[in-house]
């Protein structure tokens, strides 16, 4: 390192939580070790930054031009190149020895400036495939690192190191629960991302409620997360089937909902596949269609390969096979057993510690 330079890392992230709280979790950990963290994202961004352990934020312009609409793409550079000239300013005045970006679009700005002012590069890449953003910096960053074994749209001789996705410590703290008895009650727990999921809300009921066998419904609980508007038609659908059910739009208590889970069925973005394994727990996956390089799908097949789970594509989501599916695998409880062990031994718990050893060797260099 430079001497006499404070210890600085600037974090560039997209407008999303799953951008920000990957970043989040290495920004603690870096903090712990004695870094000052700065953070430069876009208006989206911010939102999903309170409490981030950084000694300042800066909003920078940002925009994802869309060339299916060209009219749309003179704006776009514009707000491009002012978040590109703000994040040069910064970088000069602070003097990072450090870049980390964790993707989406609003990572651009901060990227570039970095490139530019010759400032190392780290990436991080949540998803089994390189984002947009990740792609283009890919070969100018000292290491790129994944949250999964396999990176697709990988650059040639990109330096790569699958260190996994860093996970929420209330989810670690529940890693040590036991896989819960199967003599009485199971329970499924049902995600489909923030703020549910429309068509998760439309099929899985239907799955359980027509086509799980009245013996197997009997032992069920279910705990769904549930559309504003779905509620009353899912509440219905269990009620007409006297199937005990926790329905809520958000659930703050999903650390301790994922531990006492027999099964899981989620979307797979990278966070909550890597939150089911850090727990342990067999699931079914349904990634989601419209996911840019069906970046889901390939997430997936980290615990599907691992025999941990199943992945069901929308296109093949229907109630009759689902329900199948369903009791196959609730009626095998040696077999959830041995997924659940599965999914736990296929973790990468020490991810934020490893992320943020190799920042401080290309710190070093």
């Amino acid at each position: 390192m430079v001497e006499g330079r404070d210890k600085l890392v600037i974090i560039a992230a997209g407008g999303t939580g799953g951008h920000l709280f990957p970043a989040r979790a290495f920004a603690d950990e870096m903090r712990e070790r004695g870094w000052k963290v700065g953070l430069i994202s876009d208006k989206r961004g911010v939102k999903y930054a309170e409490g981030f352990p950084a000694k300042w934020m800066e909003q920078v312009q940002a925009a994802s031009p869309n060339f299916r609409k060209p009219w749309t793409v003179p704006g776009a550079a514009l707000k491009i190149n002012a978040g590109i000239s703000r994040a040069v300013t910064l970088i000069r005045e602070t003097q990072p020895l450090l870049v980390a970006g964790f993707g989406g679009y609003p990572a651009f700005p901060a990227l570039a400036a970095a490139r530019r002012q010759k400032v190392p590069i780290i990436i991080h890449e949540q998803n089994a495939v390189l984002g947009r953003v990740n792609r283009q910096f890919a070969k100018h960053a000292k290491l790129v690192a994944s949250g999964f074994d396999r990176l697709d749209r990988l650059p040639n001789w990109s330096a790569h190191l699958a260190v996994g996705n860093p996970v929420r410590a209330p989810i670690l703290a529940r890693r040590e629960d036991p896989y819960p008895s199967t003599d009485g009650k199971l329970t499924i727990l049902i995600t489909g991302g923030s703020q549910g999921s429309k068509i998760i809300g439309d099929i899985i009921p239907s799955a359980i409620a027509d086509h799980v066998p009245p013996p197997l419904q009997a032992r069920l609980k279910v705990i769904q997360q549930v559309r504003k508007e779905q509620y009353a038609f899912v509440d219905n659908m269990y009620r007409r089937m006297k199937i005990e059910a926790e329905l809520a739009p958000f659930f703050s208590d999903m650390p301790e909902k994922l531990s006492e889970a027999h099964l899981v069925i989620a979307r797979s973005g990278a966070g909550t596949v890597s939150e089911i394994a850090a727990v342990g727990r067999p699931s079914i996956l349904i990634p989601l269609a419209i996911a840019m390089d069906d970046h889901q799908a390939a997430n997936a097949e980290a615990l599907v390969d691992v025999g941990a789970a199943d992945m069901v594509l929308e296109s093949n989501l229907y109630p009759k096979l689902l329900g199948a599916l369903i009791t196959a695998r609730l009626q095998d409880t040696d077999d959830l057993k041995a997924r659940a062990a599965a999914a736990k031994a296929s973790a990468k718990i020490n991810a934020t510690r490893d992320l943020a050893d190799m920042a401080e060797r290309v710190a070093e260099l």
